[in-house]
């Protein structure tokens, strides 16, 4: 990591709300109030083809001076999810509408490419911004999902021209900023939005013509942080919000959705939080409800076997990282239930990680009144095949290991309680973090680096992701979505291995065996180029967790140890 990029980080340490980037008015980056109904957010719709949109950037200040940060459409709409098929083009005019004056302060600016790898502006600033469509399976070039290198700085418009993959699978994505060492100020600040692959009900029969409700939870900077010193072990170290409805420390006043009693609805859920883990659990009467999941990450459950047919599971809870979707089908509460609560529960993050209590999400009202929620149909075309269709057979031609590890480099933190929140600001602030194949030499991120891996088109490799540290991590891979196949060397049962692209692997308490995951990474698709893995807890991926990876075309497997 540079000195430059230090220092950038370090303006973001000492002034976490970024006034300097700032404008002071609500109607940019607008946001509802405390306890309002859950709205869903607009809907774009491809059209022969392609999903044609122009998104501008804009930044704002709230009225307790946090910084917002958002996608606009030129009519208005706010973080509109993206309805596209298999198949389709996503066309997307970025226009970074934050003034660069606006950054306060001569800063030098982070050189991210040169003339050969240039997509868009050279150098990174505060005001920098790109577009990561994560979790979909496409290309890492320049104009597509490339987070390395593109950059869209201050009143430039860059356009992407996103091609989702005929055999996408059909689900749940999202999209937001990805620019290294600002990406977790941008997602905590709002900027993101849902993508919806249409065509789940041809795996997942299960949902065709159910209401369906897509809900985002975000997190931001505190509200009302306690003060100093005062003993508060129980505040969190973020605030929450459900489609931007926020539910702030310490009263908890949740959002509100309303349902019909007794009425099946599929609830597609994004936790695009910068930092927070969440557990959601719907709770009638203290009960907890059976949630049947039918999605992971975009990825119909037990779909990926060359029969297009998927399989429900039932959990009475659902842990979703930050990065994670998950979709899955709710029956509403009766007339007779008179507390029907969405939760995220509690959450040991370790001891070094945040501090995540239980607080609801929304509070479950019924209603008479004629439903608004769009209905699931059958709006797909030809689908050509399974992305990852019979992975767990393939032929696996290498063998990795990484960990995630972190040092302090800060000799003095102030004493406990919420105090410790000063050591764990953006961009990591005290702490340095690592993401390391083992044998190498745990490196900070920087794009000048070499790749950590090198593979080619067609590979089927193992990775076993240990966690040497302490607190919980989240592994995540750009373009391809991995197997999960072990937990802490115990295999899954191939009947209930299913296909994600972010994943917790929990902290180590500091002896016995390493918290880890063994995933297979399955590149047999058209992927060719350079692109990333890391943590995805932003402060984390900000503060040095990451590294590149580059997939040669196909040919024989390159030399080097696996």
């Amino acid at each position: 990591m540079s000195k430059v990029l230090r220092t950038l980080l370090l303006v973001f340490a000492m002034a976490p709300a970024l006034p300097a980037l700032a404008f002071a008015d609500d109607n940019i980056c607008s946001r509802p109030g405390v306890g309002e109904v859950v709205k869903t957010p607009p809907d774009l719709y491809s059209s022969n083809g392609v999903l044609a949109v122009s998104l501008n950037y804009f930044t704002s200040l709230d009225k307790l001076n946090r910084t917002r940060f958002c996608f606009v459409t030129p009519d208005g709409k706010e973080s509109p999810t993206l309805h596209v098929l298999p198949g389709d083009t996503i066309q997307i005019a970025l226009t970074n509408m934050v003034s660069q004056q606006a950054e306060g302060g001569s800063y030098d600016s982070e050189v991210v490419s040169n003339d050969r790898t240039r997509c868009g502006a050279k150098n990174m600033t505060l005001s920098s911004v790109n577009i990561h469509f994560h979790g979909t399976n496409t290309s890492p070039k320049c104009h597509s999902d490339d987070v390395i290198h593109t950059l869209v700085n201050s009143g430039e418009t860059f356009t992407y021209n996103v091609k989702i993959p005929t055999d996408e699978p059909p689900g749940l994505y999202w999209y937001h900023p990805h620019v290294h060492g600002i990406s977790a100020a941008a997602v905590n600040g709002g900027a993101s939005g849902a993508i919806i692959v249409e065509g789940i009900a041809k795996f997942q029969p299960a949902v065709k013509g159910l209401p369906q409700r897509l809900l985002i939870i975000r997190d931001e900077s505190l509200a009302h942080p306690p003060k100093l010193n005062k003993g508060a072990p129980n505040a969190p170290f973020w605030d929450i919000s459900l489609n931007y409805v926020p539910i702030a420390y310490p009263r908890y006043i949740p959002s509100i959705i309303k349902m019909h009693a007794g009425a099946q609805e599929f609830w597609r859920v994004v936790n695009a939080s910068a930092d927070s883990i969440t557990d959601v659990q719907l709770q009638y009467d203290g009960v907890a409800q059976p949630l049947q999941i039918v999605g992971f990450d975009g990825v119909p459950t037990g779909s990926q076997d060359g029969k297009h047919k998927g399989s429900i599971i039932t959990q009475t809870d659902i842990l979703i990282p930050p990065a994670g979707r998950a979709e899955f089908i709710v029956t509403g509460p009766t007339s007779t239930v008179t507390n029907a609560t969405l939760y995220t529960l509690g959450i040991a993050s370790g001891p070094a990680g945040d501090s995540l209590p239980k607080r609801p999400l929304a509070k479950i009202e019924t209603t008479t009144d004629p439903h608004w929620l769009p209905a699931v149909v059958e709006r797909t075309s030809p689908y050509n095949g399974d992305r990852f269709a019979n992975l767990a057979d393939a032929k696996v031609t290498a063998h990795r290991t990484l960990y995630f590890s972190e040092v302090q480099i800060r000799a003095h933190y102030p004493p406990g309680g919420h105090d410790a929140k000063l050591k764990r600001v953006p961009g990591g602030g005290g702490v340095e973090f690592f993401i390391t194949v083992d044998g190498q030499q745990p490196t900070l991120y920087n794009v000048q680096n070499p790749p950590a891996i090198v593979t080619h088109k067609g590979a089927v490799e193992d990775w076993t992701i240990q966690n040497r540290s302490p607190e919980h991590h989240e592994f995540h891979m750009h373009q391809i979505h991995y197997l999960l196949m072990a937990i802490n060397g115990v295999p899954v049962p191939k009947d209930q291995q299913q296909f994600y692209d972010t994943y917790q692997v929990p902290y180590w308490t500091g002896t016995g065996p390493y918290p880890s995951i063994t995933v297979r990474m399955d590149f047999r698709g058209a992927v060719v180029g350079e692109f990333v893995y890391h943590c995805h807890i932003l402060d984390h991926e900000d503060g040095g967790m990451m590294a590149n990876i580059r997939v040669l075309p196909k040919g024989p497997p390159p030399t080097g140890p696996n």
